[in-house]
């Protein structure tokens, strides 16, 4: 075997047999992470903004950032650990970055981010044809919103 395939298999051998949810950067996740305490082990959630996402391999990570009593906390999750039971998406964020450093400077509600709209495929989307009657009585300012939810209802 040469070495590429003796590090894919052992690649492939590190991943995780239950994938973690879709989430990006800008949502907020709560990770159920192990903590061994003793001989005890017991589940400690870390719920945050998700600022960053690596993809690679059995090395993937992303990184949580939440505000503890004042202070910014980030912790760096690997995607394939065992010590991470699961993750759950709380909401989605809108953001045009993948990298969310920016956060770091920013407090309160200056910190927020949008919501996006999520829909699980692109392609379900119902797709209603309007008629010219309704076309013709949607006029003005705001003429493209009105189109959508005309289409919508």
């Amino acid at each position: 075997m040469s070495a590429h395939q003796i590090l894919a298999s052992l690649n492939k051998a590190n991943l995780r047999s239950a994938s973690l949810p879709e989430f990006r950067p800008g949502d907020s996740v709560k990770v159920w992470a192990k903590i061994r305490e003793g001989e005890k082990t017991r589940l400690q959630a870390f719920e945050g903004v998700c600022i960053r996402r690596v993809s690679n391999g059995a090395r993937s990570t992303f990184t949580v950032r939440k505000i503890s009593y004042g202070v910014g906390v980030e912790r760096i999750f690997p995607d394939h650990s065992p010590n991470i039971e699961k993750v759950d998406v709380v909401s989605r964020g809108k953001v045009h970055q993948s990298r969310l450093y920016y956060l770091r400077d920013l407090s309160g509600k200056a910190a927020r981010i949008k919501e996006r709209d999520y829909q699980a495929d692109p392609n379900e989307a119902p797709q209603v044809a309007l008629t010219a009657e309704v076309k013709d009585a949607i006029k003005g300012r705001g003429k493209r919103k009105k189109l959508k939810e005309a289409s919508v209802a």
